[in-house]
């Protein structure tokens, strides 16, 4: 069940990392302000992801990639909150799904701990 496991994140993980090519307007909408060079930013964070995915598909890798996942996914964190004040103070439909969303980084940073051997 692990090994699927670390499968499926794997796979998340790059996909996530390439919908910060495809979709950049979106994760750049959730940028904190006060970070610089936002687009850059949004585009470094997708190519660590897709290592991040990379990385955990191998034995010899997977518990650095396990790392830098857990390293991406509290760097990241910043952005999540943003979204969900963005939410809130436009009052937007969705508010409570960035609310909850916050909770689920904690538990996928638990996913990549699984991965540390």
């Amino acid at each position: 069940m692990v090994e699927a496991g670390k499968y499926i994140f794997a796979f998340l993980m790059i996909l996530a990392g390439l919908m910060h090519f495809l979709k950049p307007k979106f994760y750049l909408k959730i940028m904190p302000p006060y970070l610089p060079a936002p687009y850059s930013l949004v585009l470094i964070s997708g190519i660590v992801e897709i290592l991040c995915g990379i990385l955990l598909l191998w034995p010899t890798t997977q518990t650095l990639g396990a790392y830098l996942t857990i390293v991406l996914l509290i760097a990241v964190f910043p952005a999540n909150i943003e979204m969900t004040r963005q939410y809130y103070v436009r009052k937007k439909k969705g508010f409570w799904l960035t609310v909850l969303r916050l909770p689920l980084q904690i538990l996928l940073i638990w996913w990549a701990f699984q991965f540390i051997k």
